[in-house]
């Protein structure tokens, strides 16, 4: 009896997996705030060159720009006792006493410490420094994880969160903001980890796959909530705090959440994980069947888990055969471009032209459309054309906005849409797609090695765009360039519809062998056929 049979006996779709879901779903209400807070936090208002202290009375002439704009980081070198004609010629030179903001703009951390002109790289550095933290947290809290417990990590992240997020809001400078950040891009990362395995752990085998996407929605949803606080509150002190407090609550709700029994047993916990196991049977409405477990078949179901478990497997197993080293190599292509191309649009909402708010609110809405349609892909047409499709598609969408004016704002909306829609589509089959292709063996590195490399294009996407002040073209020629390469990659990947999970490494050998075989059966059928057609007839021969 494997493990899936075993949650089977004491329920694995009823009242205790709604409720864990719930526990779970509920603080990835507020991923989406915290992942894309600095779209209202760092936005930058209109500005321009405050006047010298030494100015004499009167407006203040300002060079203009090509739409008759003052120019936001250039003023008119100012001489005593000298005036402008007509304020538009002369010599000019950077704010050198600050700037004035546009009166009617939210509060930001762009407003309060200058983060503009020279210093707008160190915005784009505050949210690569989140992204970091991200990084960093998956690579320390997996670890962790594995050493301590899923639901400990889980409820420390929570408090983590809660803390940082805090700790930003009440921060006197820029260099402390962004350690704080850091630290809520590390609790993130925890929260992720823990909730993808206490979430799936609990449900059979064929219903993984939806409730993984159901709490994709909770993420989703989250996307719609932001622009509403961020409507509400317009200082973004008060808009951190606001999105950070609830984590307090979910550090307390979280001892509810019960420990992977899994877990429990490969450490040696197996009286633990055998009360659990009971009260969930209880929690379901079944009790007797609960009381009919024991120690001893509880060892004996997953004995085969924990004989793997004993033996050692680590990141050099990725590439130890051919079939895993391209497994690898295109997998860690996909999730880089799709995290690198993600980011790149979700964090450059303010740059359309649109109302901030009604943009990010359809930002999320086209998550529920593309999710639904990628579930549907992924089941009937597979998940090879499915991930290859929606990154080469979400990389033609961004390479469009190269050729499209900055003047026709509806169809850059559109096409930006269409991409992170298409990019969100790429997540969704991604998590599921990478479980199915390693071997459960090594499946937790590989899905670790994968995290890695969609954190490291997160977090050099801000990175990127800095590149824009030289062209305006190039940060879309990158990001674009690199989804097609991602999506270019996926086309190299098996399929995996409709075949049980690998367990050990030789189990992908074979799967690979016969996939091979089965290509070649055709071809000797083909092959047989054509011998009987050729001409035998007695006296006939070729001339």
């Amino acid at each position: 009896m494997t493990f899936s049979e075993l949650v089977d006996r004491v329920g694995s779709m009823g009242p205790f997996q709604l409720l864990n879901m719930l526990l779970l779903g509920l603080p990835i209400l507020g991923m989406a705030n915290h992942n894309l807070l600095q779209i209202f936090t760092a936005a930058t208002p209109a500005h321009h060159c405050r006047p010298p202290p030494n100015a004499s009375s009167g407006p203040w002439l300002l060079p203009t720009g090509l739409h008759g704009q003052p120019e936001p980081c250039l003023r008119f070198v100012h001489l005593p006792n000298a005036s402008l004609s007509n304020g538009t010629q002369g010599p000019t030179e950077p704010c050198l006493d600050g700037w004035v903001y546009d009166v009617n703009s939210r509060g930001s951390i762009v407003i309060e410490w200058d983060l503009v002109c020279n210093s707008n790289k160190l915005k784009e550095m505050a949210q690569s420094t989140f992204m970091a933290g991200v990084l960093v947290g998956g690579l320390v809290l997996g670890d962790l994880s594995d050493r301590f417990g899923r639901k400990p990590i889980l409820t420390w992240s929570y408090l983590l969160l809660a803390a940082g997020g805090s700790g930003a809001a009440f921060s006197p400078s820029l260099p402390v903001y962004m350690a704080f950040r850091f630290l809520c891009g590390c609790g993130i990362s925890g929260i992720t980890l823990s909730t993808v395995i206490l979430n799936v752990e609990w449900v059979s085998t064929r219903m993984r796959a939806i409730m993984s996407t159901a709490i994709g929605y909770f993420y989703t949803v989250g996307q719609f909530i932001l622009p509403g606080l961020a409507y509400v509150i317009t200082q973004w002190r008060w808009l951190q705090l606001a999105v950070s407090i609830p984590y307090f609550i979910f550090f307390l709700l979280s001892w509810w959440v019960p420990e992977s029994v899994r877990w429990l047993v490969l450490s040696g916990s197996s009286m633990k994980a055998l009360k659990t196991l009971r009260w969930v049977a209880a929690f379901n409405g079944k009790k007797e069947e609960g009381e009919k477990l024991s120690l001893e078949e509880l060892k004996l179901n997953l004995q085969k888990e924990i004989s793997l478990a004993k033996a050692k497997y680590g990141v050099t197993d990725l590439i130890r055969t051919p079939i895993l080293r391209r497994v690898t190599l295109c997998l860690s292509l996909a999730w880089f471009a799709t995290g690198f191309a993600y980011y790149s649009l979700a964090m450059s909402v303010q740059e359309f032209g649109v109302n901030l708010y009604l943009l990010q609110v359809i930002f999320g809405g086209v998550d529920i459309p593309f999710k639904f349609i990628t579930i549907l892909t992924m089941s009937y047409l597979g998940r090879h054309i499915t991930q290859a499709t929606a990154l080469l598609l979400a990389g033609a969408s961004i390479l469009a906005l190269t050729f499209v004016p900055s003047d026709i704002q509806t169809l850059r909306t559109v096409l930006a849409v269409f991409g992170k829609g298409c990019l969100s589509s790429s997540f969704s089959c991604l998590f599921l797609y990478t479980s199915e292709l390693y071997p459960t063996v090594i499946r937790q590195t590989g899905l670790g090695i994968s995290n890695l490399w969609t954190r490291i294009g997160s977090m050099m996407a801000p990175l990127v765009k800095i590149t824009g002040e030289l062209q305006p073209s190039i940060p879309n020629i990158i990001f674009g360039t690199v989804a097609i390469l991602g999506g270019s990659a996926a086309i190299f990947l098996p399929e995996t519809l409709n075949r049980p999970l690998p367990e050990t490494i030789e189990d992908v050998e074979n799967w690979s062998l016969q996939a091979k075989k089965s290509l070649q059966e055709p071809e000797a059928e083909k092959t047989f056929q054509r011998i009987p057609l050729q001409p035998s007839e007695p006296g006939m021969s070729s001339s």
